[in-house]
C-alpha cells in the first residue's frame, strides 16, 4: 500500500507542480488587476496542462503520448477559438508586438510575455510541445519521426526572417500609415484567421514535402526567436543517466526536432539545446529508463542537432 501512494506521489508530482504554479499566477493577477478573468484563464491553462501531464504520468509508455495531445487540444482550441474567435483577441505574435506598442496590457500580450518569455526559464519551451495550437494540428500527421534528419545550417536562419517580417509588418503599418489598433487593418480576426491560415497551408506542405510534422517549428515559426534566450536558463529539462544508455540512439532518432539526445547523456549533461520542446518522445522510447525530466541549474549553450 506504501510502495503504491509512493508510486502515486512520484506521478503526480510535477502536474501538481504545474498547476500550483499556474494558479499561482492567476490569483496574483486576478487580484493586481482586479479581474476575475484572469483567475479563469491561467487556472484554465494550468489545469488543462497538469490534467495532461497527470494523464501522460499515468498511461504506459506506448500510449503516453496521449496525454500531451490531451493537453494541446485543451489548451489550443481555448486559445485559438475561445481567446481568438470568440473574445476576439489578436493571439498571432504580430497581436504581442502591436499591443506593446500600443502600451495596452490585452490577452496577447500576457500569453506571450508569461508563455513565450518568462514561461521558458521554468518550463522551457514546453508550450511547444504541449500547448501550440499550429503543433496540435501539425501532430496529427503521419510522419512521427524525421528519418532524414534536420536540413543544414544555411536554413537556420529563416525563423529569424520570419521573426523579422512579423514585427516588420507591424511597425511598417504602426509608424509608416500611421495605423492604430482600432485601425480595420489591425482588425484582430483578420490577423488571426489570415495568419494561422498561412501557418496551417505551410506548417502541413513543408510536413509532407521534408516528411516531417515538425518541419515548421523548426524553419518557419517565429516564436522560438523569443523562447530561445529564456530556455537557454530552463530549470525543467531532460536528463540521462550515462551509466544507464547503451548507446542505441533510440531517444536520437525518435526526437521531433532532432537533437542528439545521447550525446547529452553520454557527457553528462542534461539535453542543453534550446530546440529541445519537451515532449517527451525520447523518455517513452528509451527501453533502459535512462531518461526523465528533472528541475535544476544549469546554462544551455550547446546545440547537438541530427543534419
Amino acid at each position: 500500500m506504501k510502495n503504491n501512494l509512493s508510486l502515486y506521489i512520484r506521478q503526480l508530482k510535477i502536474p501538481l507542480t504545474l498547476m500550483i504554479v499556474f494558479w499561482v499566477i492567476a490569483v496574483a493577477f486576478w487580484q493586481t488587476k482586479g479581474n476575475i478573468f484572469f483567475l479563469f484563464n491561467f487556472g484554465y491553462i494550468g489545469t488543462s496542462i497538469g490534467l495532461g501531464v497527470g494523464i501522460y504520468e499515468i498511461l504506459p509508455k506506448k500510449k503516453k503520448r496521449w496525454g500531451r495531445r490531451l493537453a494541446q487540444i485543451l489548451v489550443g482550441t481555448y486559445m485559438l477559438v475561445f481567446l481568438g474567435i470568440i473574445e476576439k483577441e489578436n493571439m498571432q505574435i504580430e497581436g504581442f508586438f502591436l499591443y506593446l506598442l500600443a502600451g495596452l496590457f490585452s490577452g496577447s500580450a500576457i500569453h506571450y510575455l508569461v508563455a513565450k518569455l518568462a514561461g521558458p526559464v521554468i518550463f522551457n519551451r514546453g508550450w511547444c510541445g504541449w500547448s501550440c495550437w499550429t503543433a496540435m494540428i501539425l501532430d496529427l500527421l503521419p510522419f512521427k519521426r524525421n528519418k532524414s534528419g534536420r536540413l543544414s545550417r544555411k536554413w537556420d536562419f529563416l525563423p529569424y526572417v520570419s521573426f523579422a517580417l512579423s514585427l516588420g509588418s507591424v511597425l511598417v503599418l504602426w509608424y509608416g500609415f500611421g495605423q492604430r489598433v482600432d485601425s480595420p487593418i489591425f482588425a484582430p480576426m483578420v490577423w488571426l484567421l489570415v495568419g494561422n491560415s498561412l501557418y496551417y497551408v505551410i506548417g502541413i506542405a513543408l510536413a509532407y514535402k521534408l516528411k516531417d510534422n515538425r518541419a515548421f517549428c523548426k524553419y518557419v515559426c517565429p516564436v522560438p526567436v523569443l523562447q530561445k534566450i529564456p530556455s537557454r536558463f530552463a530549470m525543467l529539462k531532460v536528463e540521462g543517466s550515462a551509466e544507464k544508455c547503451t548507446e542505441c540512439r533510440a531517444c536520437d532518432k525518435m526526437c521531433p526536432m532532432d537533437i542528439q539526445v545521447s550525446q547529452y547523456t553520454q557527457a553528462n549533461q542534461r539535453v542543453l539545446s534550446t530546440e529541445c520542446i519537451l515532449c517527451n518522445e525520447c523518455v517513452d522510447v528509451c527501453v533502459q529508463d535512462a531518461l526523465k525530466l528533472s528541475f535544476g541549474f544549469d546554462f544551455g549553450n550547446r546545440e547537438l542537432l541530427n543534419r
